[in-house]
């Protein structure tokens, strides 16, 4: 095998990139390759490694991006009678079984905002597998005594950190900075990016000023409805701790791809009931 799989499963959980991993578990008569065969499909098109071949690893690579969107593993069975050689690159007489389970990074959390509600998210988001970013212009804030629980730290304004983070599907952002100015800088960078989760500690009528400030800017407004504010479960929260279950709560909601709006608008309804 020209490149190992594994080293490659490493290097695409290390730059934040997806893949789908396509092993064959079980095979009966005549297959193409024997069982354990492994074809790794990444998330840019990439193919390394094989399982036979032809029509059968289109149909797996097809499969595969469902696999790295929703992350939930797959068991594909091909029937080779009757598949033509020429066209499938395989040969006929039996069947396999092909297992494709996700390959994803650890979400990367980015904080922007150093405050109380910040630290309590980060230590509760680190217990449930995320990386922890902290972003905020003072030093005195922004370390590891005062966030113990973070991997990175980026000191400095918040318009020079930006234009180093580099987001994608893998991206968690929560917005919780010190003024509604920085929070609309942020905001617009969140927007602008594929962050699979937005969250900004305040109220709605907060957000609907800056909504209002950056659609002013032609943002497109549909894109608003990314934000999810106040971020986190209506549990009833006051304490920062409480604030960062309903927040991390949010977040594991959004990375098993969970319907937020719609566990939002339960929890309204059942703490709002009409009389």
């Amino acid at each position: 095998m020209p490149k190992d799989i594994y080293e490659e499963i490493f290097s695409l959980r290390s730059t934040g990139m997806r893949a789908a991993l396509a092993t064959i578990i079980a095979r009966r008569g005549a297959t193409p390759r024997k069982n354990s065969a492994k074809m790794l499909v990444c998330e840019d098109g990439r193919q390394i490694g094989t399982i036979g071949g032809g029509a059968i690893e289109a149909e797996v690579r097809q499969e595969a991006l469902p696999v790295m969107e929703t992350g939930n593993p797959k068991l594909l069975t091909f029937d080779l009678r009757g598949i033509d050689p020429e066209e499938s690159a395989l040969v006929c007489g039996g069947s396999m079984d092909v297992y494709v389970e996700p390959i994803l990074p650890n979400p990367t959390l980015f904080l922007f905002g150093a405050g109380h509600v910040s630290k309590a998210v980060a230590a509760s988001a680190k217990l449930v597998g995320f990386k922890i970013a902290i972003i905020d212009d003072r030093d005195k804030y922004a370390n590891p005594e005062w966030f113990p629980d973070a991997d990175v730290y980026y000191v400095d304004s918040f318009e020079a950190v930006l234009k180093q983070l580099n987001c994608n599907s893998s991206t968690y952002i929560f917005i919780a900075t010190r003024s509604h100015d920085l929070d609309l800088i942020c905001l617009r960078f969140a927007l602008k990016s594929s962050a699979k989760y937005i969250g900004m500690l305040g109220s709605y009528k907060k957000a609907r000023i800056l909504f209002d400030l950056l659609e002013k800017e032609a943002l497109d407004c549909s894109e608003f409805e990314r934000v999810s504010v106040p971020a986190g479960f209506d549990i009833g929260s006051e304490t920062p701790e409480e604030i960062a279950a309903s927040i991390v709560a949010e977040l594991i909601a959004a990375r098993k791809n969970r319907d937020i709006r719609l566990l939002k608008d339960v929890l309204h309804r059942a703490n709002n009931p009409i009389s």
